[in-house]
């Protein structure tokens, strides 16, 4: 099994994969996804595991934790070596855009491989706070999301249709110290955005009592009539320690995708995910909402090593 640390965590390196001895000889692939407090980070850490259990010495993967998608695919566009990073589609097409921060890299080169759990948007105060909805933000300190990530670029947009942009204090923190800010009163509430339920949440939950704000409908109408590719999400109540009623939020989805990768061991990879998937899902249920048909919503074109694959499952990226 894998340790849950970000340095024991390169050491995956080694260990290695044939899935079916359909890729190529020892060919190295990078896994890139999130944070080590993420569910994301999680995920790469549980695909690995399935590379390696349907090892033949072929296929050797490496976890590396990230800053986030942004990050992540930054990287795609100028990283040798065959990449298999994580992120919403919507930064896939600002890289192929060009916008910034993607004005430079080859981002053409980018592939779909299989999708993942969708980001769910949490925006967590402390339980004793008298801050029940995103319009007592107003005024408050916020971290909204990790310096440069996707989720402070989301919750800053959701902050901006809601009209409360400019009434948020903003708090400059890295999102690993922001459990820690919000214990200690530094901060009012800080936004993380992950597949839920979020290891740092589940943690922080378990020692202090804390809120995660619901949206009403109103004004998850308003975010989706600003970005057409976020959706509507129920977190069930229980999901973490305190929270007895279902919190009502959003969330977008999120794929996997390659670069530099031959299609044998793309071929190998999204095979493995998908013969996998149910197994994965009976330790960590995020996984069971994973389905085939979500590939098209991905945006790049599939790999070519898969477009077979998924041909035969009815699935084209038309």
């Amino acid at each position: 099994m894998f340790e849950m640390k970000a340095p024991v965590m390169a050491g995956i390196v080694g260990a290695a994969v044939a899935l079916g001895g359909a890729a190529a000889a020892e060919t190295r692939v990078t896994l890139k996804s999130a944070s080590s407090t993420s569910s994301y980070y999680v995920m790469m850490v549980q695909l690995g595991e399935v590379i390696l259990n349907q090892s033949d010495g072929q296929i050797l993967p490496t976890v590396e934790e990230s800053q986030g998608s942004v990050q992540n695919v930054a990287e795609a566009g100028r990283r040798p070596g065959a990449f298999l990073f994580t992120t919403p589609p919507n930064l896939i097409s600002n890289a192929l855009a060009g916008e910034a921060p993607f004005e430079r890299g080859n981002y053409e080169e980018i592939r779909t491989l299989f999708p993942m759990p969708f980001v769910t948007v949490h925006l967590v105060v402390r339980g004793d706070s008298d801050i029940e909805s995103v319009a007592d933000l107003a005024g408050r300190s916020f971290i909204a999301g990790g310096t440069g990530t996707f989720c402070q670029g989301q919750v800053a947009a959701i902050f901006e249709t809601l009209g409360v942009a400019d009434e948020v204090t903003y708090a400059e923190m890295e999102l690993s110290g922001a459990s820690g800010a919000l214990r200690n009163n530094q901060v009012d509430g800080f936004a993380t955005c992950s597949a839920h339920p979020t290891p740092q949440l589940q943690e922080l939950s378990a020692t202090l009592p804390i809120r995660v704000l619901s949206f009403t409908e109103e004004e998850r109408d308003a975010i989706i009539e600003a970005n057409p590719g976020a959706g509507k999400v129920s977190i069930a109540a229980g999901t973490y320690t305190g929270i007895e009623g279902a919190i009502e939020t959003m969330a977008v989805p999120v794929g996997a995708y390659a670069t530099n990768m031959d299609e044998d061991t793309a071929l190998a990879i999204v095979s493995a995910f998908w013969e996998q998937r149910d197994a994965m899902a009976e330790t960590n249920p995020w996984w069971a909402g994973v389905s085939p048909d979500l590939v098209p919503q991905l945006g790049a074109p599939l790999h070519e090593g898969v477009v077979a694959f998924y041909e035969e499952r009815g699935i084209s990226m038309d």
